[in-house]
């Protein structure tokens, strides 16, 4: 235990003299004198008595400075030490160990290394000897060697734990101090053996080449002493590890292992040399032999293929004389078949005489036998097989022509089976004459008919030119006959446009190239945009897959298909020249725009499976088609892990980017253009992306098509499932500015709800986004709240499909049971327009219920927005049952006698006028006699503005009613005592209204109009009430009754406030069917039996003054 504490002070001791920690070395001597351990201060003892470097007065300074040693602390030091003197001893064997092992395995190398060392010393000892010598005087005995920065810092760490274990703590905090407070290297670059040479060191400087001394103190120097001695592992093995270290590398200071390392390190790099050498004849041999062995396979290759030549080059001279065989017995055959037909040939040229003789008589009397057979009997079609037999063996090519020009001309104007049987004939006949006579003969003919005045020879062009191409040349084919159908695509006709595109699908598989593509695909376009719906429906069925067959240029045809549709709407004026408005973006498209559009995308969704059949074949992950099959029908092949794949962007894939990049972006440009009433186009692109949708499956569904439209929209949508080359381009579709966000939800919120949402599999989504949108957002007043229009707008187009009826009056209920006004509002509005959409039994059941909720409410805007979607239903239904609900109900809203109550019931019923029924109409005419005649009283001037909207109300509905067919009795009674109150009101009239009423009344009147003006005059001259509603004015009776004041009175007296005149209630009731009720029912019982009896006769208006005063009187007025 002594051995080895005393060989750890030693060490420590050794550290601080040779890295000139003096003030610690000098703690560590009193201390260690203190201790009682005088034998390990012996070498500090000298060191500090040395006069040379510590003068006498400079240690009794430091003597001074020295605090006096705490007996107690001493001994508890002490006592600490004891308990670790366990531990000392186990690292003690440790390092003995340590010692031993490092012994052994020194002389090993030594022993390896004895051969190349002898070598080396007698190279040292040639050149080098002086050196070695001058290091070995000049190098301190005690140099340590280079360490690195971890090895210092395990070394002070390990010195300062060894004095805070041992007891030296005012040594320890000396050697902390200085170890911070050293931070500079002495200067290497002047040497006292080397003056003429300054050494620079680097980080991988070789020590070999460098003179020993600066070596050695470079090595010394290249840590730093600005260490943190407290982040260090506290634990007992590592302080005799950090000073072992150190041991060992003191060992290694001295001359003989200097020695023997340099002379390592001089080994090793020559034998690094060796090595390299070597390495590199070995790649030359490498090389070497791979060539070699190149030329041996090329020369084994030649041999085989010479080999194999020379066995096909004698295959085939057996062959070559058996073939010549058999070529001398046909060479025999033939000379004996030559001369049996020569023998033929003299006998039967005196029969082909008689033969020629017999066509040329057929030939002169066909054209005398053809005009004479009838018609009817259709018996010229017997005469073909003559007149084709004629045509193909007469000589004469005059007489030819001739006979070709009857055969089409056999009938004048031929049916479908006739046009058959002629054609049947030109084909047989192609086929006979060959390719030189069809052209020169047939095809002729066909260009001389091609502005024949009757369309069913034309027609018979049209359809000669895709069935004689096969038997012409092909570059006749693209040439002439391409010219001739052109020409029949121009044609007035719809059938031979119609036949015209269905001969040149035909046609386009015989064509021998690619030059006329372009002139094809111009054809396919104005053939596919015709405004006939039987050529657009031909071209799609037949010319289109044709031209995509033939041509294979998909791609430019979706490219070229796209710019149409776009350049259709473009072309198209705004519907405002307001620059930055809404509806300065919106087109107003005319009837050939708007079915051009239409049939394109026709046309688009009919090359939808070419679409999906080329994204399969052409994808480029071969992993996943193995696995799925590019048979794939349905959405399958799409699925998340292919996505997966194509997220990650590292392989183009053009013809499935086409549809979200250019289809739909395009197709959402297209729907911003449109304004709102183009449902029908709309409801195109719908079905597209719903066959979309079907066509490439779920999963394409919900991470490209759906994230593209929630973007376009300005909804939240992530874009994972895109590549990032990919993803700017979809983002440039979100709504930038308000302009751009209202376009997005008037026109592409109805796809996204219709097209998107709207599939089946989608329903439950689509009820989420359909209550975020109306009655969450309108809750909590997000971006839906001030778009309502606009998003009702859109729930009507999505209403117009069946199937989400339930959806969306679900989601209605919600709205009307609400407690939030606008919600109310909204349903109320939303109501309205889904009535055109919904049968009588949806009406009767959500529709009419829902309204009558709304119509019960306390607010007055609420109501009157109920007021407005009866009308609409009013005007869609006229069963008598919901006609009864209607009446009903518009009777409640009258019952508050409010004017906007009154003027909102009026204006919603005329909407219905034209479209409903008798007993609404009656309705409407009764009610505006009792509504004028409940309002007739003149009013103060600052109610004109009330009265004007009345009149024009009132005006309306007269108007509304005059165009339709009313029975005489309403017209007596209801029509023409209503338009006499309303011209009597003439301040409050518009002029062109009255004009209208004027004509109306004189119209309806039956040139009565002047005596019925002239009687209503001299009633009113009189102080009579002129008609019904006088009753209920200022200066009728029921008004001068409730005044208080007499008829025959002139003057009109206030009453005195102290007895004032009691005023009975004479307001009028309304039942449920629309009728007055009088307080009294007498009264009303026998004016109306006098009205009954005197309704036929015009002249009952002269009774008016004299009933009605006896109606009032049961009032007891």
């Amino acid at each position: 235990m002594d051995v080895e504490r005393s060989s750890l002070c030693n060490c420590v001791v050794n550290f601080l003299l040779e890295e000139n920690y003096l003030l610690s070395a000098f703690e560590l001597l009193h201390e260690l004198l203190d201790d009682g351990r005088d034998a390990h201060a012996i070498r500090l003892k000298e060191f500090f008595s040395d006069p040379r470097q510590f003068p006498p007065d400079q240690i009794s300074r430091l003597n001074n400075t020295l605090r006096v040693a705490d007996p107690q602390s001493l001994l508890e030091e002490k006592e600490i030490l004891v308990e670790k003197l366990a531990i000392s001893e186990y690292e003690l064997r440790l390092a003995q160990e340590d010692i031993s092992r490092l012994k052994e395995e020194l002389e090993k190398k030594a022993e390896s290394t004895d051969v190349q060392l002898n070598g080396s010393n007698l190279n040292v000892s040639a050149t080098g000897g002086p050196t070695l010598q001058q290091l070995k005087r000049d190098s301190p005995f005690s140099d340590l060697g280079p360490l690195k920065d971890n090895e210092r810092k395990d070394i002070n760490c390990a010195v300062k734990e060894y004095l805070l274990l041992a007891g030296y703590r005012l040594t320890t905090m000396t050697f902390y101090e200085e170890v911070f407070s050293e931070s500079t290297l002495p200067d290497l670059s002047n040497d006292t053996n080397d003056q003429n040479k300054t050494w620079h060191f680097e980080k991988e400087t070789d020590l070999s080449e460098v003179p020993y001394p600066q070596a050695i103190t470079y090595a010394n120097l290249l840590c730093v002493t600005d260490q943190n001695l407290d982040l260090w592992q506290n634990t007992q093995a590592c302080i005799p590890d950090a000073l072992r270290h150190y041991y060992y590398q003191y060992l290694s200071s001295t001359d003989e292992a200097a020695e023997e390392k340099f002379s390592i390190l001089r080994e090793n790099e020559s034998l690094q040399k060796e090595n390299d050498r070597l390495s590199r004849e070995k790649d030359s041999l490498l090389r070497k032999k791979d060539l070699a062995e190149g030329q041996l396979m090329a020369l084994t290759r030649s041999l085989e293929t010479l080999q194999k030549d020379l066995k096909d080059r004698e295959t085939m001279v057996q062959d070559l004389k058996q073939s010549l065989e058999l070529e001398r017995k046909e060479l025999n055959n033939c000379r004996a078949e030559i001369t049996s037909l020569k023998m033929h040939i003299e006998g039967s040229r005196s029969s082909k005489n008689w033969g020629l003789e017999t066509i040329q008589i057929l030939s002169d009397a066909l054209p005398k036998i053809v005009p004479y057979v009838l018609i009817n009997h259709r018996r010229r079609s017997e005469l073909l097989p003559l007149i084709m037999c004629a045509i193909e063996r007469h000589p004469d090519s005059s007489i030819r022509d001739s006979l070709t020009h009857t055969l089409f001309n056999l009938i004048k104007r031929p049916d479908e089976q006739q046009r058959r049987i002629i054609m049947d004939a030109c084909v047989t006949l192609a086929k006979n004459v060959g390719e030189m006579r069809t052209e020169s003969e047939l095809l002729p003919q066909c260009w001389e008919q091609i502005n024949h005045t009757y369309e069913e020879r034309r027609l018979l062009v049209a359809q000669s030119c895709g069935e004689l191409a096969e038997f012409v040349r092909p570059e006749i084919r693209d040439s002439l006959i391409l010219s001739i159908v052109q020409q029949l695509v121009e044609d007035a006709a719809t059938v031979v446009r119609e036949a015209a595109a269905h001969n040149l699908a035909l046609l386009l598989p015989l064509f021998p190239n690619m030059d006329k593509y372009y002139k094809v695909e111009e054809l396919m376009f104005q053939l596919v945009c015709d405004p006939s719906g039987v050529v657009v429906e031909t071209s799609l069925k037949e010319l289109v897959p044709a031209v995509i067959n033939w041509g294979n240029k998909l791609d430019h045809i979706l490219r070229l298909l796209l710019s149409h549709i776009l350049g259709s709407a473009q072309r198209c004026a705004p519907l405002s020249g307001v620059q930055g408005s809404v509806e300065s973006h919106l087109r107003v498209l005319g009837e050939r725009e708007r079915w051009n559009i239409d049939v394109l995308l026709r046309m688009m969704a009919e090359l939808l499976p070419s679409v999906h059949q080329k994204a399969i074949e052409t994808c480029p992950f071969p992993s996943v088609t193995e696995s799925l099959g590019t048979s794939e029908a349905g959405g399958t092949f799409f699925s998340t892990s292919l996505l997966e794949l194509y997220e990650g962007g590292h392989v183009e894939w053009p013809a499935f980017d086409w549809m979200h990049t250019d289809c739909f972006t395009d197709l959402i440009q297209l729907a911003c253009l449109l304004p709102q009433k183009e449902d029908n186009l709309r409801l195109r692109i719908t079905k597209f992306l719903l066959a979309v949708s079907k066509l490439f499956g779920d999963h394409y569904l919900t991470d490209i098509m759906l994230p593209v439209f929630l973007v376009a929209v300005g909804d939240n949508a992530t874009l994972k499932a895109f590549p990032s080359s990919i993803q700017s381009r979809i983002l440039v579709l979100q709504p930038k500015t308000s302009v751009s966000e209202k376009l997005a939800i008037m026109c592409v919120l109805p796809l996204l709800l219709a097209g998107i949402l709207g599939t089946s599999s989608r329903k439950d989504q689509l009820a989420e986004y359909l209550r975020k949108l109306l009655v969450q957002s309108t809750v909590r007043e997000g971006w839906s709240a001030n778009r309502t229009s606009e998003i009702i707008d859109a729930v009507r187009f999505l209403c117009t499909f069946d199937e989400h009826h339930g959806i969306i009056f679900n989601i209605l209920w919600e709205m009307v049971v609400s407690s939030n006004i606008n919600m109310k509002m909204s349903a109320a509005n939303l109501l309205k327009v889904l009535v055109p959409y919904i049968d009588a039994k949806v009406a009767s059941t959500h529709v009419l219920p829902a309204l009558v909720t709304l119509g019960s409410d306390q607010n007055l805007s609420v109501k009157y927005a109920s007021i407005d979607a009866f009308g609409a239903v009013a005007q869609h239904f006229k069963t008598d049952m919901i006609v009864d609900k209607i009446r009903v109900q518009m009777d409640a809203f009258l019952e508050d006698g409010s004017h906007e109550a009154t003027i909102a019931v009026i204006r919603a019923l005329v909407v219905a006028v034209p479209h409903t029924t008798d007993r609404l109409r009656d309705y409407i005419l009764n009610l505006m006699i009792i509504i004028f005649q409940l309002t007739n009283t003149v009013p103060p001037a600052t109610d004109v503005m009330r009265r004007r909207d009345r009149a024009n109300a009132f005006c309306e509905s007269i108007r509304a009613l005059d165009a339709t067919d009313l029975p005489a009795t309403s017209v007596r009674e209801f029509l023409l005592p209503t338009i006499h109150n309303l011209l009597k009101d003439s301040d409050s009239l518009d002029p062109a209204h009255k004009e209208a009423l004027e004509i109306i009344m004189k119209e309806r009147s039956g040139g009565t109009f002047e005596a019925i003006s002239k009687v209503m005059g001299m009633s009113a001259h009189l102080g009579l009430p002129t008609s019904v509603s006088s009753f209920f004015g200022e200066g009728g009776l029921l008004g001068k009754r409730e005044s208080g004041d007499s008829l025959p009175s002139e003057s009109v007296e206030s009453p005195k406030p102290d007895s004032p005149a009691p005023v009975e209630d004479t307001r009028f009731r309304l039942n449920h069917h629309g009728k007055l009720w009088p307080r009294c029912s007498e009264g009303k019982a026998r004016a109306m039996k006098m009205l009954q009896r005197n309704n036929n006769d015009i002249h009952s208006l002269f009774l008016y003054p004299i009933i009605f005063p006896l109606y009032f009187q049961s009032l007891n007025l």
